[in-house]
């Protein structure tokens, strides 16, 4: 049974009434069709007015949308091919971080991304996408490899957070991701970083430090989640809503202030409507990216690279 947000509620009900009325027109031989048509294009004009002016807490409900396309279905739709690359070679291999080398268009790159589960059993295999410090060093052996054999390199971020936990603090969660940050700066490769779905603190920044940094339309990228947020400043996290309005989270706010360089469309309604559409919407990004990129030396892409982040943040004195 498919999943209804709570602001989506009035569309379901406009919906169960044309079925209604198919359903009477099948069983009386009454001929309903312009009435019916009425209703459909009175559902599709509400869902697109709907959909255009969505809050920011609207938008984190379809950011986590548990039919939200994952990472490995992105990577089934875009890539020609795709081989998996294990391991941080210090004897762990994260699952919630999954990369390796794949083609795109025929073309050869680097893809790796923060994998959540679609069921119980693969949320524990994938710690609900949370990495540990390992997943962190698995990926940063990865961009050196890209480096390396001058491979591209894509990101693909749907992350609530770092894995919080003691074990990962002890093995140094914190310094992994600095590590990460420090590095992928450094890389003389291009570096394309989506936010497909959750983009939140550090977690999500230790893979977005790229050249282009892009946002599918009704993801979110945060320094805190939203409940966290308002859980300091005003102890208490049922006004995530607030929070959300303030920090600035969705594509268009954060395209404004020049924290990312492109919003890339979802089917009406989000990306858990269409996978092929949205895929296909990322990979045409991601192409017209690196098209661009690979003009450049590498020392052009490290001075631009360190140039945009330099130049992030305002303040009034």
């Amino acid at each position: 049974m498919a999943v209804v947000l709570d602001f989506e509620k009035p569309i379901v009900e406009i919906q169960k009434k044309i079925d209604e009325l198919k359903k009477m027109s099948e069983n009386s031989g009454m001929d309903l069709d312009s009435q019916i048509q009425n209703f459909e294009r009175q559902a599709q004009d509400y869902k697109k007015e709907l959909y255009s002016k969505l809050k920011p807490s609207q938008k984190l409900q379809i950011a986590r949308h548990p039919e939200r396309p994952k990472f490995l279905d992105y990577v089934n739709l875009m890539c020609d091919e795709f081989i998996e690359l294990h391991g941080d070679r210090e004897g762990m291999d994260d699952r919630a971080i999954i990369g390796g080398i794949a083609k795109i268009d025929g073309k050869s790159l680097m893809i790796i991304g923060i994998q959540k589960g679609k069921t119980t059993k693969e949320n524990l295999e994938y710690n609900f996408g949370m990495p540990q410090p390992q997943g962190y060093r698995k990926a940063l052996r990865l961009f050196k490899h890209a480096d390396k054999f001058k491979l591209p390199v894509v990101t693909i971020i749907d992350t609530p957070g770092a894995y919080p936990g003691i074990k990962a603090e002890e093995t140094g969660q914190g310094a992994a991701i600095a590590v990460n940050l420090r590095e992928m700066a450094k890389l003389n490769v291009p570096i394309v970083a989506i936010i497909s779905g959750e983009g939140c603190s550090g977690g999500a920044l230790g893979l977005a430090v790229a050249d282009r940094v892009m946002m599918l339309e009704h993801a979110y990228y945060t320094v805190i989640s939203p409940e966290g947020c308002a859980s300091i400043l005003w102890r208490d996290a049922a006004r995530f809503a607030d929070a959300a309005e303030a920090l600035k989270i969705t594509s268009k706010d954060l395209l404004q202030l020049g924290i990312i360089d492109e919003e890339i469309a979802e089917p009406l309604g989000g990306a858990h409507n269409d996978y092929n559409e949205t895929a296909n919407n990322m990979k045409n990004s991601i192409i017209n990216a690196i098209s661009q990129l690979v003009e450049k030396s590498p020392q052009e892409l490290k001075n631009d690279r360190y140039n945009k982040f330099r130049a992030m943040g305002r303040f009034i004195e």
